[in-house]
């Protein structure tokens, strides 16, 4: 499973960006997918996720209620919608996908929010 993501880039406080992970080489619905964030100096952390079944989704404390992801299975993308944007929120974001077998990772996209 290859997974590629998009969407980054600069933005200032209160603005929104939707990252994508688009995936290739099986399908979603044999993933639990994910999006992870790591700050500069920072462990990596896990910002929101979605069950293979797409019936779950949860996200992190600090992002709930700003940020939605969502999946679409028939091209086989995942995305995350992040609203409301704070300097706080500035990090590489990964994607994740993950079964009873392996984890996979994406290389990442530079999320920077500032004035």
């Amino acid at each position: 499973l290859q997974l590629v993501e998009s969407g980054g880039g600069l933005v200032q406080p209160g603005g929104s960006l939707r990252l994508s992970c688009a995936t290739s080489g099986s399908t979603l619905e044999e993933y639990a997918t994910g999006w992870h964030r790591q700050a500069p100096g920072k462990e990596r952390e896990a910002v929101a996720c979605i069950s293979s079944s797409g019936r779950s989704t949860n996200y992190a404390d600090s992002v709930r209620g700003r940020f939605t992801m969502s999946r679409d299975t028939a091209k086989n993308v995942v995305y995350l919608q992040m609203n409301n944007l704070r300097p706080e929120d500035t990090a590489v974001y990964y994607c994740n996908a993950k079964d009873w077998q392996a984890e996979y990772w994406g290389q990442g996209t530079q999320v920077t929010v500032s004035s």
